[in-house]
């Protein structure tokens, strides 16, 4: 294509076009930024020079000489929940609130934070009536979950039951604590004055129908080892011993790794029926194929007492040498002295000349830390095994067995 020399007239006006937008795009930005407070500013060199407490201090005054910033309520409201300066993040999301202007969208979303507000600071009745406004609102799915947290820390299982049937008719997840809320029923319905055995009944129906519900959902075996556990101390009360049995012997061939939780109301139940030794010999079999700490325990403490010390050193010996562990070795000392007469060295000890007491002493100060179950989600430790970690109230994230045996 040939070369108009009259195309040349347009290089001067696109240039001129060009000059006047980018003075216009300048003059907005001077008016603008002549508008913002000085303290915005001032918080964001605060910002650059790590200060956030006179940052935090600098966008308040922001917020106080501009209502408009809406966003910025919002940012500081989060911020003061996340560092606990509750009071602030409350009058933060309140002043919001008071405004006869504030869309509706945003008003949705203040009212959101409030109820977080009320949350975190422990104000549960308030948290409970926030979240209950936002039921019909973009913010049902969040609002439903921490309703449910309110009502299991509130020991509200009825509703917590319900909430949890909501929330899955919004998503489709499976919800194991659904479980867990029947089977609190079934206990506080069992420690009833006098026990309500029918309510019992009824809860634990509804438990293994949530576990069918639930499918092959991460947690169903430990589901299943708590029903079965709740079901045998039902039969227990109903004085059924042969279903009790079932029950528990139902978790030592379906649900192995627990038979730490069930050996002890095994033990009870074969000893009422002066079948102590059978007892001994099933849970030491159980032992030879799915060893743990517990289970080591409590059949080491059974064989001493039904057969002797020699056979119970015996199998201490072969699976200490099988399964090396200082919280076991630490265990059958325990025993061992607590059977020895006060400051006499204990009979027939294993180890002639041994002070089995000192030994134990030196043990135990490294096995204490050793002795806990763990939350795999928080890692909170406790002593005794949870179906809801107290730390971080999670179900199912403990593991029946002990840390020693984790690592």
């Amino acid at each position: 294509m040939d070369f108009e020399p009259w195309w040349l007239i347009f290089v001067p006006v696109l240039f001129a076009l060009g000059w006047i937008a980018a003075r216009v795009d300048i003059r907005q930005m001077l008016s603008e930024t002549r508008n913002l407070p000085d303290s915005y500013f001032r918080g964001l060199n605060f910002l650059l020079n790590e200060e956030p407490d006179r940052a935090i201090d600098a966008f308040v005054e922001v917020a106080k000489l501009d209502p408009e910033t809406t966003e910025l309520h919002f940012a500081l409201g989060s911020l003061f929940r996340r560092r606990g300066e509750m009071e602030r993040a409350i009058r933060v999301h309140q002043s919001l609130l008071a405004r006869a202007d504030l869309p509706a969208s945003e008003r949705e979303h203040a009212m959101h934070e409030l109820a977080q507000d009320y949350l975190k600071a422990g104000m549960l009745d308030r948290a409970e009536s926030g979240f209950e406004q936002l039921k019909d609102t973009r913010y049902a799915l969040p609002a439903l979950r921490a309703l449910i947290r309110i009502y299991e820390s509130e020991h509200d299982w009825p509703r917590a039951i319900e909430a949890v049937k909501t929330l899955r008719g919004l998503v489709d997840e499976p919800v194991p604590q659904l479980v867990h809320y029947h089977c609190e029923q079934a206990q506080a319905a069992m420690a009833a004055s006098p026990p309500d055995l029918e309510q019992v009944q009824v809860a634990l129906d509804a438990a293994d129908n949530a576990v069918k519900t639930a499918g092959e959902a991460r947690g169903s075996a430990a589901s299943s080892v708590r029903i079965a556990l709740l079901r045998a101390r039902l039969a227990a009360l109903e004085g059924n011993a042969k279903r009790e049995r079932l029950h528990l012997e139902s978790i030592l061939s379906g649900q192995p790794e627990y038979a730490g939780l069930a050996a002890e109301a095994l033990f009870a139940n074969y000893r009422a029926a002066g079948q102590a030794a059978d007892a001994l010999a099933r849970l030491q079999a159980h032992y030879a194929q799915h060893p743990s700490l517990d289970l080591f325990n409590i059949v080491f403490r059974e064989l001493r007492a039904q057969q002797g010390v020699e056979p119970a050193w015996a199998f201490a010996r072969s699976a200490l040498r099988m399964h090396p562990s200082l919280l076991g070795l630490d265990r059958l000392l325990e025993a061992e002295l607590a059977g020895s007469p006060e400051g006499e060295p204990p009979a027939a000890s294993p180890v002639p000349g041994a002070d089995l007491a000192l030994l134990r002493s030196l043990i135990h100060k490294h096995t204490q830390r050793l002795d806990r179950y763990a939350c795999q989600a928080c890692g909170f430790q406790a002593r005794r095994f949870y179906w809801q970690c107290p730390g971080c109230n999670a179900w199912e994230t403990y593991a029946p067995r002990r840390l020693e045996e984790l690592s």
